[in-house]
């Protein structure tokens, strides 16, 4: 290894010579005697022996001989000294392999060149064993890897839909669930979250997608909540509201009496009754509660967890802050907005990225 570094600072400098040796040359040689001089010079030699021989007449020689003097005068005034010509060579080549060999002894000084190399497996093992240390990156890179140890199991994908989710990435998440349902078709707690998934991309439209994506869910397990609502959201929206209605009245009566979300399915009821439209605030509607939801919450929470004991991670608060907004849960997401901004306020950067990750879910 050291062998290897060496010979690699001397291509370095060696290379470094070479260009800066070629460019001192090409710069003494452009304040050589430019070669149109010689040219007019004999233009104007030539001129007096036509003339002499009686060829030209004394109008035209004096004619043609004051523009080929006028020209050799141009030339002569365009000729420029060299820049480095009074540069010596060996500074030149001094120069060149000092940055090579500055970087050589700067890396002996303070690198690990005996350090034994890490690879990939022994890295991905530190990260399955303490994930909430590291960020998206590793923990997507740790998911990616059970999933391809695993084959047969969604599992890992639904997870890895879940940190996609809950970062920001609503494509990513929907390429994970994908990729999830290859591997079990049909799962209904695979397609209600890929649907309302689709939704958020949507910007609260069940378009063609979606809906194809709840009437499988539907298909697969008649009494989905998730699958029950939107489709009947949809026909409320295109106008049939009595029997989107009727639907959304039954999936009430479903519901547990102690469930958070008969609460908002109530108020979007009557929210029809009275207007013939669902209510704004009714576009995640109880899908919220879906398992995916509930994945994203606990790896949210881990998140926070690991902040408030290791605090200083700037790029912690800024995925925490937009975790928050994609759960939609503003008074976590302005506490923890609140105390990043009193963490980094000297840092414009960080504060940046924080507005960013603001700006990125609203």
């Amino acid at each position: 290894m050291f062998m290897f570094w060496i010979a690699a600072a001397l291509l370095a400098g060696g290379a470094g010579g070479g260009v800066l040796h070629r460019a001192r040359r090409a710069t003494v040689t452009q304040g050589a005697r430019d070669p149109a001089i010689g040219v007019y010079r004999r233009a104007l030699a030539e001129i007096d022996d036509l003339a002499q021989q009686g060829l030209i007449g004394g109008e035209e020689r004096r004619a043609t001989h004051a523009e080929a003097a006028r020209r050799l005068l141009s030339a002569a005034d365009q000729t420029q000294e060299p820049i480095i010509r009074t540069l010596p060579h060996g500074p030149l080549m001094a120069a060149a392999a000092a940055g090579p060999m500055a970087a050589l002894i700067l890396y002996f000084a303070v690198g690990s060149p005996g350090a034994p190399d890490q690879p990939f497996a022994l890295r991905l093992a530190a990260w399955r064993g303490a994930p909430e240390r590291y960020a998206a990156p590793e923990l997507a890179a740790v998911l990616r890897s059970l999933a391809s140890q695993r084959p047969a199991d969604p599992e890992p994908w639904r997870r890895l839909a879940a940190l996609d989710l809950s970062l920001g990435d609503p494509d990513g998440a929907a390429h994970a669930l994908r990729k999830a349902l290859v591997i079990a078709p049909g799962r209904p707690e695979l397609l209600e979250p890929l649907g309302e998934i689709l939704v958020l991309k949507a910007r609260g439209k069940v378009d063609a997608d979606a809906q194809a994506v709840f009437r499988q869910a539907l298909r697969s397990d008649p009494q989905s909540l998730v699958a029950r609502y939107e489709l009947a959201r949809v026909q409320i929206e295109e106008g049939d509201a009595a029997e989107g209605l009727a639907r959304w009245r039954s999936l009430l009566g479903d519901l547990p009496s102690d469930d958070l979300r008969r609460s908002l399915l109530a108020r979007d009821i009557k929210a029809v009754e009275r207007t013939g439209r669902p209510a704004p605030e009714a576009e995640v509607g109880p899908g919220q509660a879906s398992e995916l939801s509930g994945a994203i919450q606990a790896m949210v929470d881990g998140l926070a967890a690991r902040l408030r004991a290791h605090p200083d991670d700037p790029q912690g608060w800024v995925r925490l802050v937009r975790a928050y907004s994609v759960l939609g849960e503003s008074a976590k997401r302005d506490a923890a907005l609140a105390r990043a901004r009193r963490l980094y306020g000297g840092r414009p950067g960080v504060l940046g990225d924080l507005n960013a990750a603001l700006r990125s879910t609203r």
